[in-house]
């Protein structure tokens, strides 16, 4: 009989976990929480301390019930949830619903699920850590009472099914203000010149770019400002009147984080964070290779990104052997700035370094490879050298005019002979490697003037948020942690405040509304500096350095008084509907875009007199190749998305790549 119970959160794990220690240890799964506040009821006491209601979640009693029976034969437990404070606070549930005795129970930890790091976190057992516990359950407190309290009002106010949240409310205004500077942008002209140059010594043409006039810099506003500077300088020389030659670095990246890494599969790969974090969790989880199940990365949520010396040695070794010594950085990168450190996790990387992409193509969807691959190589670079340039500055003058030429050359790869980020921003690209020195420049270099060109621009206005940066824009200020970062998004989506068009993030109608309501009304619960500062509590808290209860004690006697306020003061708002061109057949009116559990359908604003309803298929405007009718967007029944006709079942026609115009 095994005489160690050994519980963790997810099924997916026990295999793997039980080969690794053998028949004198027992591993099963709790499946996640086994207990939480009531859906029904605010499940806090507010009138007593503030002590929150925990009951068994439902459809958990049959799981607790087999959890007691493996227990009672067990002479030692150890509570194996993930790596946070989520899972610390899974773990004191397990500990209050099983009524385990803390002599005999033990919490372990382990970042990645391999053989060495399973053996070792039993060597390392320790008590829970209950400060880690209190900032979760905080965090839970304060999020439901901002659910709950407010949500209401959204029901009264609006319209059934909305929500607000602590986190989500924030990331919604942070949306709605980029929408704002958007629409409020004026733009303004400028202008510039580019001259081509055929210089001796150098086959290839170079092209240099106005600066300024008698040495000092000037913008061009106007095109009549653009023709009298083209004026003074047709038909006269170009003369190099100085060359700097600098040797400029591009850093090796740091190895990924929570947040970084749902960045780079959003701009690289075009993956939603919801699914990056769902396939990072399959390859934290366990993979099958072979006659194993082993957890090929890390753990997936984190702000870390300090590397363990178990790992920083292979991958030196592997650098070494197949890129030489030159390559080796030879400074590890500190682990990131800041008090945000997560648990003293470490950053998300392969756990063998050895098993490159094209050993694991074989045991990984497509899917997965690429994430898997996408977080392969950006370890590996962290630790490999920076990329070295070699930049040529040249200033050009004609007649009073200045102009500028700048040029690069690579001269050692470093990292990126395996990395390369992924840039959203085609503007970041470096204009300087447009140049290429295949000579030496100097200033007696003779210059030939082949072509004068000058173009009008306009000031852009900010870009609309993509899911990626709004990731990076909730991390540089600080709201949410990383397990936050994919709910949040997924819930505003869900809730249709906000839609994606290809990768931006527009704000709809209904997100005004609530947006607007949660400003007049809820000003502190919105306010950014508010959320970053509540988010430094729930730190303090989990570090011991402040109790939680004089956080929550402190908000929520203000949000009650929000509330009430809103209760009376608020005025009821109407979000309307989208018109379509659909008639209802029932009674001649136009049906309207409805949004209901599983997305959009149609429905008949005559309700609740008439009742009639359609299926809603957004037209992607391609004419069907067999009938001529609409191309629509539809969706199979596991949710994959496929394009076919509008006349279905008449016609049958499907693809699953979205078809074009003929002349496109």
């Amino acid at each position: 009989m095994a005489k160690n119970l050994v519980i963790v959160e997810s099924p997916a794990k026990v295999k793997t976990i039980k080969k690794f220690l053998g028949s004198n240890y027992e591993v099963v799964a709790s499946y996640g929480h086994v207990r939480d506040l009531p859906k029904s009821s605010l499940g806090i006491d507010v009138e007593h301390d503030y002590e929150p209601k925990y009951i068994t979640i439902r459809g958990k009693g049959d799981v607790l019930s087999q959890l007691r029976k493996e227990v009672k034969k067990a002479d030692k437990i150890y509570l194996a949830t993930d790596p946070d404070r989520e899972g610390e606070a899974i773990s004191w549930h397990l500990m209050e619903a099983l009524k385990l005795d803390p002599k005999k129970t033990s919490r372990i930890t382990f970042n990645e699920i391999t053989k060495n790091a399973v053996k070792e976190s039993l060597k390392n057992a320790r008590k829970l850590d209950m400060d880690l516990v209190d900032a979760q359950q905080t965090r839970r407190m304060l999020d439901r009472m901002v659910g709950y309290r407010i949500s209401p009002i959204l029901w009264a106010k609006v319209k059934r099914g909305l929500s607000a949240g602590r986190v989500q409310s924030v990331a919604l205004r942070i949306i709605c203000d980029r929408e704002a500077e958007i629409e409020n942008f004026t733009a303004e002209e400028f202008w510039s010149i580019d001259v081509v140059l055929k210089a001796s010594g150098i086959s290839k043409p170079l092209t240099c770019k106005y600066y300024g006039t008698d040495g000092k810099k000037k913008d061009l506003h106007s095109e009549a400002e653009t023709k009298a500077v083209i004026k003074d300088i047709e038909g006269k020389d170009f003369k190099v009147s100085e060359v700097k030659k600098s040797e400029r670095s591009r850093k090796a990246p740091l190895p990924f984080t929570t947040s970084t890494l749902q960045q780079e599969a959003s701009k690289a790969l075009n993956f939603s964070t919801q699914k990056t974090m769902r396939l990072a969790q399959h390859l934290y989880e366990g993979i099958e290779i072979g006659a194993e199940t082993l957890g090929v990365i890390t753990y997936l949520r984190t702000d870390s990104t300090r590397v363990s010396a178990e790992a920083e040695g292979p991958a030196r070794d592997f650098i070494k052997d197949n890129y030489g010594s030159d390559y080796l950085r030879e400074i590890v990168p500190d682990k990131k700035e800041g008090q945000k450190i997560q648990d003293a996790h470490e950053a998300i990387r392969p756990t063998d370094v050895n098993r490159t992409p094209s050993v694991m193509k074989a045991y990984l969807s497509r899917d997965e490879l690429r994430l898997y691959t996408l977080i392969w190589k950006r370890f590996v670079a962290s630790r490999m050298r920076d990329a070295l340039y070699e930049a040529t500055n040249v200033k050009l003058n004609c007649d009073k005019h200045m102009f500028t030429m700048t040029a690069s050359k690579l001269v050692f790869d470093g990292f990126m002979s395996i990395y390369m980020e992924s840039e959203e921003d085609s503007s970041v690209a470096d204009e300087a490697d447009k140049n290429v020195f295949s000579g030496n420049i100097g200033e007696k270099t003779k210059l030939k003037v082949e072509n004068i060109e000058e173009k009008q621009h306009f000031t852009q206005p900010p870009a609309h948020y993509t899911e990626a940066s709004l990731v990076r824009a909730l991390e540089d200020l600080g709201i949410g942690r990383p397990s936050t970062y994919a709910p949040t998004i997924t819930t505003i989506l869900a809730r249709h405040y906000v839609t994606k068009e290809g990768k931006n993030i527009f704000v709809t109608d209904l997100g005004e509304v609530v947006n607007k309501m949660m400003l007049d009304a809820f000003s502190s619960i919105v306010d950014v500096n508010f959320t970053a500062n509540m988010e430094a509590l729930l730190d303090g808290i989990g570090d011991g350095s402040i109790k939680w209860k004089t956080v929550v004690e402190n908000f929520y006697p203000d949000l009650d008084n929000a509330v009430k306020a809103a209760e009376k003061d608020l005025e009821h708002v109407k979000v309307q509907d989208e018109v379509t061109d659909v008639v209802c057949e029932n009674c001649g009116r136009n049906m309207v875009i409805k949004y209901g559990p599983h997305g959009k359908f149609l429905g008949c604003p005559g309700f609740p007199e008439c009742r009639n309803t359609k299926p809603f298929f957004e037209k992607i405007g391609v004419p069907c190749p067999k009938c001529g009718k609409d191309i629509v967007i539809r969706h199979t029944k596991k949710g994959r998305r496929y394009y076919g006709c509008i006349d279905n079942p008449e016609c049958d026609y499907m693809v699953w790549q979205r078809p074009k115009k003929e002349n496109q």
